[in-house]
């Protein structure tokens, strides 16, 4: 509805949430995104390598030391529907802003010499990464209208890469820096503030905008402003729900093979070392899953083939880890890889190709995230409760078989040529 004044134009503007606004110059926005994807993953990864030393440090039980890797995955879950309501209320720009630095704040409460310092630490982590998580699939619906599928492919690409450089080098940086684990993790905040100050000028910009709108003549919501109004009813979506489940149960694949599958190789007689090898190769390996797979998404009208067939090779790479677990191991880390990085880069792909708009798409990543993030969480520690009740792997390896027949049912749903 256009609201007028005498003697002046009318003026169409997009304030609420601007479409392609284009905030700061093209190259400067793209190194923001890179910069904060590259820290929403490092912070999780870095700690994989030091769980041990901080059990030592502090007498953890081994399920205690568990939860330091469990406890931000979940309230990545409960962080995440939250997400929506604060972009409106306060913009994209300056919410992953105030994210980053959170994310920043929470590494270095966790190396606190404190037990709940360090726990407390995670759980700021998590919510920190679930805003991330939300926001960023709804800024890039926003300022690539057009190619937001390969931009996706981009910045999931990037999360994976940050994971893949944290954990090789925290014991580096351990010996490097001299101040043990607390030394090592505290050094990832300075990878925030290098992003914050990175993103700090799309901050600027947008409130010059809305200052400029605010004291110019008479506005009118354009059509793309009134597409970026939140989707109703979207928690009753069959679409929605089988994109969140899609996501969902692909990530506790994901986080159960991440905390278990150098475990699993050994428990078959592989050599530690060996099977740390095969687990780094497989996470980078991911990263070409992630950045191919988005691209192909966004050139097909339909992504049904595509999303059976990620669940199709993580089947695949399962089975190979039931049945010849250490004669296969290096098959097995290769398809799961690609399988793994693919699902997560098609996941968030489904996030901006099923909705019209920038506040749909946060939405729509805040449903999805939130159910996936609590699902995955059970993933861990349901692997290894079952592993210690049957006395091996091969229940927990084939319930995951069933759970990849139930990501191809999702992802066929998920895949349809419709929106929101």
């Amino acid at each position: 509805m256009a609201v007028t004044r005498a003697q002046q134009p009318v003026v169409t503007t997009t304030v609420p949430l601007p479409v392609r606004s284009r905030l700061a110059h093209p190259a400067l926005l793209l190194t923001g995104i890179v910069l904060v994807a590259l820290n929403m993953r490092a912070c999780l990864a870095a700690v994989s390598p030091m769980v041990a030393e901080i059990q030592r440090t502090f007498g953890l039980s081994a399920t205690a030391s568990g939860l330091i890797t469990t406890v931000p995955v979940l309230f990545q879950g409960v962080g995440a529907p939250l997400t929506p309501r604060l972009t409106r209320r306060f913009g994209t720009e300056r919410v992953v802003l105030g994210a980053v630095l959170v994310l920043g704040a929470g590494v270095l409460l966790r190396v606190l010499p404190s037990v709940a310092a360090l726990y407390a630490g995670c759980v700021v982590i998590g919510v920190a990464i679930a805003v991330l998580n939300v926001s960023m699939p709804g800024l890039v619906k926003r300022e690539f209208p057009d190619r937001a599928a390969t931009m996706t492919g981009v910045y999931s690409t990037t999360m994976l890469v940050g994971a893949t450089m944290a954990a090789g080098l925290s014991v580096p940086l351990e010996h490097a820096l001299g101040g043990g684990w607390q030394a090592s993790l505290g050094a990832w905040s300075v990878l925030a503030l290098v992003a914050a100050v990175a993103w700090l000028p799309q901050v600027l910009r947008a409130r010059a905008a809305r200052g400029g709108a605010a004291g110019g003549p008479a506005v009118a919501l354009s059509p793309a402003a009134a597409s970026s109004r939140p989707v109703e009813g979207l928690w009753r979506s069959p679409l929605a729900w089988q994109i969140s489940l899609f996501m969902g149960v692909s990530s506790l694949l994901v986080y159960t093979l991440v905390a278990w599958m150098p475990t699993i190789l050994a428990d078959h007689g592989m050599d530690r070392g060996e099977a740390g090898l095969v687990f780094a190769f497989s996470n980078l390996v991911q990263v070409t899953g992630a950045f191919l797979v988005p691209l192909f998404a966004g050139r097909m009208t339909s992504q049904r083939a595509l999303a059976v067939s990620m669940a199709v090779l993580n089947g695949v790479g399962i089975a190979v880890l039931l049945i010849a677990p250490v004669p296969g191991a290096w098959v097995s880390a290769t398809i799961l890889g690609v399988a793994q990085g693919g699902s997560l880069g098609l996941g968030l792909a489904f996030i901006v190709l099923r909705t019209d708009s920038a506040a749909g798409a946060a939405q729509l990543g805040g449903m999805s995230q939130a159910i996936g993030y609590l699902v995955a969480a059970a993933g861990p520690v349901g692997a290894g409760a079952l592993r210690q009740l049957t006395g091996g792997w091969t229940t927990p390896l084939a319930l995951m078989l069933v759970l990849a027949a139930v990501v191809a049912a999702a992802g066929w749903g998920a895949g349809r040529d419709r929106t929101l």
